[in-house]
């Protein structure tokens, strides 16, 4: 059986659409499937639709959750619902082909592989959005020191063992993508090209994507802490350069003009710097503070198989 996990936010302009191309991108993998949308408190038509279609076929299961939890959320709210020997993702805008699905699973159980994700090879979302994506990915990749990870996201089938690994993890501030690597297995990729919404509008906006590359960055590296370290000795080899230059100029009798615009300019950049790394340490002492806190990922308010 294969589970298909779709969250969707607010995406009644695609919903008949997506259901369409998915159904008919399943039946021609497995004639055993499921497909589960997990509406993430969305505000429009998109539940009704889903029950719609529901009833036209069985096989599309509605996951209402109490309201909006976010992205990695919901996806974790349809893997603790899936049933099926295999779980594929995709998003709900149909930039992720469902076409792919059949040719996914196949890999995965001709190959015996664990993991199939799809690797974007071409993007066509609009040029600021696309390099801010592109230039995550390149320093994730090199933090990680993953080839594999670069432009890859949710998009992908993998084996009921990795979903259960995944929900083992119970960390707050998730990132599948970069979980998905974490745990391991047997992992290929299709390569594919990414094309932009065609209907609606993005529901993740810049600022949602930078907290989620936060929650990337700081889930899986130490890099910030490193930043704050190697900045912090450059200022101390930077204040003892000037302070032996000081010291020679003076005991050389040309001694540079000393002013308040200097003194008031190093006062703000090294008060700057400090405010940097409040925040950087901030960051982390809030990810612990929300692990303690131990709330649940999500609320479900209904489920309809």
């Amino acid at each position: 059986m294969l589970s298909l996990i779709i969250p969707l936010y607010n995406e009644e302009l695609l919903v008949d659409e997506l259901l369409s191309r998915s159904s008919a991108a399943l039946q021609r993998a497995t004639e055993d499937y499921e497909i589960i949308c997990v509406d993430d408190g969305s505000s429009d038509r998109t539940l009704e639709m889903l029950l719609a279609g529901h009833a036209r076929d069985g096989r599309i299961k509605a996951l209402v959750l109490s309201r909006n939890f976010g992205h990695q959320s919901a996806y974790t709210a349809g893997l603790t619902y899936a049933r099926g020997d295999c779980i594929a993702m995709m998003d709900g805008d149909l930039q992720d082909p469902p076409e792919l699905l059949p040719a996914m699973f196949e890999k995965l159980t001709a190959e015996g592989l664990d993991v199939v994700f799809g690797k974007r090879i071409e993007r066509q979302e609009k040029w600021p959005k696309r390099q801010l994506i592109q230039l995550f990915h390149k320093i994730f990749r090199r933090v990680l020191h993953n080839q594999e990870i670069e432009n890859t996201g949710n998009f992908g089938v993998f084996s009921r063992r990795v979903a259960q690994a995944l929900l083992a993890l119970q960390e707050k501030n998730r990132y599948l993508p970069g979980l998905r690597f974490f745990v391991g297995f047997k992992q290929d990729h299709i390569e594919y090209r990414r094309p932009d919404r065609q209907e609606g509008t993005a529901k993740m906006s810049i600022g949602q994507l930078v907290r989620l590359a936060f929650d990337a960055f700081f889930s899986f590296t130490d890099l910030p802490l490193k930043v704050c370290l190697y900045t912090g000795i450059l200022g101390v080899i930077t204040f003892f350069s000037a302070l032996v230059f000081t010291c020679t100029a003076r005991a050389f009798g040309f001694a540079p003009y000393i002013g308040w615009s200097s003194t008031v300019l190093s006062i703000f950049f090294f008060g700057s710097v400090q405010l940097v790394f409040l925040g950087i340490l901030g960051e982390y002492v809030y990810r612990i503070y929300r692990e303690t806190q131990n709330r649940p990922l999500f609320i479900v308010q209904e489920y309809i198989d």
